[in-house]
């Protein structure tokens, strides 16, 4: 989840459990907008609408929630409470039998949120083991990460950086080039793609990628100081 996302889900979220309904259907509305994936903001705002007798607001969200996360035995209950109380009782009747079918049949969900904090666990512990050396271990964990939330563009740069730690350079550049191809304007993917072919002996390869870091952002240090490096007598053939 992106900065900004998780910071209104949080404070939308803590604002729910203390029941300041109001403040939290601002913070929680906007994640609707800006993340539409996450079954438990929708339930959430279905309560809150229900708390303002907007039914048809609170039907939609529940509905929603349900959409993303058919298992989701809340929201199908709550859905259930409301067609109830409209006296729509064959609704009623129909969201309480999903309810009851609970996980039965369906296929397991984790909301995204939940997804991005297991995926940075998986992530902090390959970072321990990259840093104890266990190699084949980091891998494996930031393979983990990666199943859980592919888009994460730092998690695969960190992943090529272990290959090049385990000497396999084909799959680090494989990896690092995915990496730059996902999200070209984040430098840390070129630059470690650079320092991968410098290591290799690719000098020429790894100044390209560096010198596309600094036209893009040219005070970045680390490219500077990689920059720095070819131009050393030690990295001259």
């Amino acid at each position: 989840m992106e900065k900004g996302t998780q910071h209104n889900y949080d404070l939308g979220k803590k604002a729910f459990d203390e029941k300041k309904y109001d403040t939290a259907q601002q913070y929680l509305e906007k994640v609707a907008v800006e993340r539409a994936g996450y079954a438990d903001v929708h339930n959430m705002l279905g309560l809150i609408y229900y708390e303002q007798s907007r039914f048809d607001d609170a039907l939609k969200s529940f509905h929603k929630a349900l959409d993303i996360n058919p298992s989701y035995t809340e929201a199908a209950l709550n859905l259930s409470v409301i067609y109830n109380e409209l006296g729509r009782f064959d609704k009623s009747v129909e969201a309480y039998g999903l309810a009851k079918q609970g996980r039965t049949g369906a296929h397991s969900y984790l909301d995204p949120y939940v997804k991005g904090k297991l995926a940075n666990m998986h992530a902090d512990l390959g970072t321990i083991y990259k840093d104890l050396g266990f190699y084949t271990e980091a891998v494996e964990e930031y393979k983990k990460a990666l199943r859980l939330r592919p888009e994460f563009v730092d998690l695969k740069t960190s992943l090529g950086v272990v290959y090049r730690d385990l000497r396999d350079f084909n799959s680090a550049v494989r990896v690092l080039q995915e990496a730059v191809g996902q999200n070209p304007g984040y430098p840390s993917s070129r630059i470690q793609l650079g320092l991968t072919f410098y290591v290799m002996g690719q000098h020429e390869k790894a100044k390209t990628e560096w010198l596309k870091v600094l036209r893009e952002h040219p005070r970045d240090r680390m490219a500077q100081m990689y920059m720095n490096l070819l131009l050393s007598p030690s990295s001259r053939p």
